[in-house]
């Protein structure tokens, strides 16, 4: 277990979380705020965690994580840092099940993430990119510390995104 909260445990994805994957990545708010990934099967989950996450922690030391309820240890969704070849900085990201939403536990995840990398992996800074019209996303970046500083591109054919960020050494 990397990170524990009140009510989640953060840990590595693994091959083991395929069928969770495909799940998560095909909801209809995930396809649209985040992106097609085009996981349709558990083989395709076990190829984008290796390529991803896994990759990431090899890589970098961190990367999404499962989300998991302690009380019943099922994946409720992904949190953790990234860090992409488009951003200078590393950032946050976190996509949750719909019947998960509203209850806290992006909120409770993503804070517990951005302690870990303040703390843990050492970063004084961290990002993270939105659509603009994903108000959810927006508020729970907010409440965890992240404000809005500008519109990027973070490739040629993608629309503008929203561009949060916290200096841990101005907080």
């Amino acid at each position: 277990m990397l990170i524990e909260t009140a009510r989640l445990r953060l840990r590595h994805l693994t091959a083991d979380d395929a069928d969770f994957i495909v799940e998560l990545l095909n909801e209809p708010a995930f396809i649209r705020n985040i992106g097609d990934r085009g996981v349709r099967t558990a083989e395709d989950a076990r190829g984008y965690i290796a390529k991803g996450p896994v990759a990431s922690y090899e890589r970098h030391g961190f990367g999404l994580y499962a989300v998991e309820l302690k009380e019943t240890g099922a994946p409720i969704g992904i949190c953790g840092l990234l860090k992409r070849d488009t951003l200078e900085d590393v950032d946050i990201g976190f996509a949750f099940l719909s019947r998960y939403w509203s209850k806290g536990y992006a909120v409770e995840a993503a804070a517990a993430a951005l302690d870990h990398g303040r703390d843990r992996v050492g970063l004084r800074r961290v990002v993270a990119i939105t659509v603009p019209q994903n108000e959810p996303s927006i508020r729970v970046l907010e409440k965890i510390g992240l404000r809005f500083e500008r519109m990027v591109k973070v490739a040629d054919d993608e629309p503008e995104l929203k561009l949060f960020a916290v200096d841990f050494d101005k907080s």
